[in-house]
This record gives structure tokens, sequence and C-alpha cells, in this order.
């Protein structure tokens, strides 16, 4: 089977976002969490390499994509799609713009595209701003996120200020002539010295167009929106992406849902949970406090998730609003509070899962990612989607199913959805 796209995704819900897309929409699909040297490549159309790239050192960030570039390029990979947030999450150093342009030297690729957008989810481009359902994302709840706030919806500039070259636009009149004027814009921005362009992008069918017109670019980079249209571009005639779906279908196994995230919609989602389910904070304050036995503390949340085992699994929460959110990292700093929580959930999924917790429900990309690694999962079968980007997902090489919910996804019923019927 030919390996038509290698994705490096720069965290764990963004790469089981754009897995889903890519099975639903016709390429058999694998994710894969680990990698080295002496990893074999599986048999399918599309490979979707996680990192925890998004927010770290740019070098470090960089290093970590040209590793996976190598070993896909290393298996015959067609194209590469660098997967980053349908928000942009950034800082004014990166890394979206250092891997791109990494990414671009060391593929001896001239001109590349970006676009985050995915209408679907209210995430879409218009004249190069980026908007988060009908506000711009400088106005949107990302302007209050902990590790990467974004106070700048322009697309051109926020690439810019990351990157080393000039960046245009390719606009909707453009994509609304169809896939030889997109393809014909490109060639005068190249011609006019671009090394890249932000798309806009309104409707799905935008991003079609768009599939169609970039298909044989060596290098696209965006959320996972293009991937609907790449994948409609390059499936074959007789793909079944229900089939495809079987080998990530969850099993009725015990479950948990671990929520880190503190997102609008989280935050939404836990307080609907909360009326349907056993719920229990977790509270930095204690796990800060050198008076209190950790150990025992988090014998307690294992306790609590095995003990109110029911129709909907147990929700073990550090979900926060932005008001409490500000306060924890006021008396202890963002990068300590959020890493002591990460390291109490790495903690709790590997208890669990000792205890035979065979699913788990994860709300956040940090969380998600600190839950994978504690699993010990290599990788994934992708599954049905429950919310359009969060798909179930199967480890390849044990009996675990989890979904990776990025913050902002999902609906206010999403963890009781998680648990229906599939």
């Amino acid at each position: 089977m030919t390996l038509k796209i290698g994705v490096i995704a720069d965290d764990f819900t963004g790469a089981t976002d754009i897995a889903s897309f890519l099975v639903l929409n016709g390429l058999s699909t694998v994710q894969l969490c680990q990698l080295d040297e002496n990893t074999v490549a599986p048999d399918v159309e599309a490979i979707v390499i996680s990192h925890k790239s998004r927010s770290c050192d740019p070098q470090e960030a960089i290093d970590m994509s040209l590793r996976s570039y190598r070993w896909l390029k290393a298996n015959n990979c067609e194209r590469i799609y660098f997967k980053y947030c349908s928000t942009f999450d950034s800082s004014a150093k990166g890394n979206i713009g250092p891997v791109t342009d990494a990414l671009m030297q060391e593929m001896d690729v001239d001109f590349t595209i970006f676009q985050p957008a995915l209408p679907v989810n209210g995430r879409t481009v218009y004249k190069g701003y980026l908007f988060v359902g009908d506000v711009l994302l400088e106005e949107s709840g990302m302007k209050n996120h902990p590790i990467t706030p974004m106070t700048d919806s322009s697309l051109i500039r926020l690439v810019q200020m990351q990157s080393k070259g000039k960046c245009g636009l390719i606009d909707n009149t453009i994509l609304d002539k169809g896939v030889q004027a997109v393809k014909d814009k490109v060639t005068q921005l190249k011609e006019e010295g671009y090394k890249y362009a932000v798309v806009d992008a309104l409707t799905e069918e935008h991003l079609v167009t768009q599939g169609l017109a970039f298909a044989d670019m060596k290098l696209v980079t965006g959320g996972s929106g293009l991937a609907i249209g790449l994948a409609r571009a390059l499936k074959e005639a007789d793909a079944d992406s229900v089939k495809a779906q079987e080998q990530g279908r969850p099993s009725q196994d015990q479950a948990v849902v671990l929520s880190g995230s503190c997102s609008v919609m989280t935050n939404l989602q836990v307080k609907t949970y909360q009326s349907k389910a056993p719920t229990m904070l977790v509270s930095v304050d204690k796990l800060l406090d050198e008076s209190v036995d950790q150990s025992s503390y988090l014998q307690s949340f294992v306790d609590f998730v095995l003990n109110n085992q029911g129709s909907l699994a147990p929700l073990v929460y550090a979900t926060s609003d932005s008001t409490t959110l500000k306060q924890i990292q006021e008396k202890y700093g963002a990068q300590k509070s959020s890493a002591i929580v990460e390291k109490f959930f790495a903690a709790l999924a590997k208890a669990l899962q000792a205890k035979g917790i065979k699913r788990f429900i994860v709300a956040g990309g940090e969380t998600s990612g600190i839950v994978t690694q504690s699993l010990g999962v290599k990788g994934f079968y992708i599954g049905p989607a429950i919310a359009p980007g969060v798909p179930w997902v199967r480890s390849l090489d044990r009996d675990i199913c989890l979904t990776l919910k990025s913050g902002n996804f999902g609906d206010a019923e999403f963890f009781a959805k998680a648990q229906g019927e599939f």
C-alpha cells in the first residue's frame, strides 16, 4: 500500500483529530505515539505521528519534527502535512513558523500554505483573519489560554512574526473560482517572492477545492480541515471509511473520564457532566503541599474511580474557570502548576490501568499526551468519531481504548456521548 500522507502533529489531540478526518474521508490511517529508527511502518495510506511540541522550546520542536520527517521519507512517504491547532496556538517565537521553515529547508521546498480552518467546528479564515464561531480569534476564549494566549487574529502577521519569509493570501474570491484559479494564484505569489500563503476557508467546499489544488505539494501545513480535501483528492475509488474504522471501535470495559483542559468548552462539559455522574476535583494546592501524603492522595482518586463504576464513568478533573486558573498561576506559576497536574494524571492513569480500567476519555492536549505516554501506548487504530475531529482510538498492541479531546472540541454533552453506542 502506498503511504500517501505523513502527518507530523504538534500534540496528541490534534493528531487524533486529523487522523479521524483522514479515515472518514477515505484513507486507511494509523496514529503513532512513539517513534524511533527501528519502528516498522504500518501498511496504510496515512500515518499520523503525534508529538508534544506545541509549546516547548522551538529548537526541540524542530528536532522532533525533523526526526519524524526523516522516518517518513525513509518509508517512501509521498507528501508531508504539518498539523497544528485550528486556533493556531503559538507564541511570538513559534513553534508553527520555526517548524515550517525547518521542514521547508530539509525538504528543499520553496513555498507552502497555512490553513488552520475547520468550518464544521466553527473555525474559519476570512481575508486572512481567523474566526472562532462568530468572533475573531483574539476575542474568543483563546485570549485567556494559560500557555499560548492568542491576542492577534491576523494569520499573515502571526506567520511573518514567527517565520523567515513573506506571507501572502489566497482569499475566498479565488477559491470560489475553482481549483485552477487557486493554482494560478500560487504561481503568482511565488513569482512575487512570497514564501507562504494563508488560505481562506469559509465552507467545507473550500477545503475540497484546496485538497485538489494542493494535492501535489510536497509540504502543506494546517489544522485538520485541509485533511478532508486532501483525503478526498487522494483516496482510492473503492475506499470504505466505515470498514476502516472497525479496528478502532471501543470496547465496553470499565471507564474513566480525565479532564485537564481549562478551555471554555471543557468547563461547560465538566459542569454538564457533574449532574449526571460522580465527579472528583484535583486540588493543585494539595498536590503542591509538602505536608500532604501524595501516595494516599492519589489512592483516594483510584478508590473513587473503582467504587463509582456505573452506567456513566466517574470524572476526575482539574478543569477550572479563567478566574480560578489565574489565581492558581499567580500563586504557583503557570509552568509549575501545569506540570504537577500532568504528573498527577500520568500516575492516576497508570494506577487505574493496573486495576483493570481499559477505557479512558481524556480532555485537553497536554493531559492526553501525558496519559497516553504513561499507559505505554505506542500507536492507535482510528475508530468512529464522537464529535467532528474526536474519534475513539484503540491501541495497536494492548487492550486499551481512548478518546483524546482537544479542549474546545465537542458539545456540552460530549462526555456522556462518548459512552454511547458506536
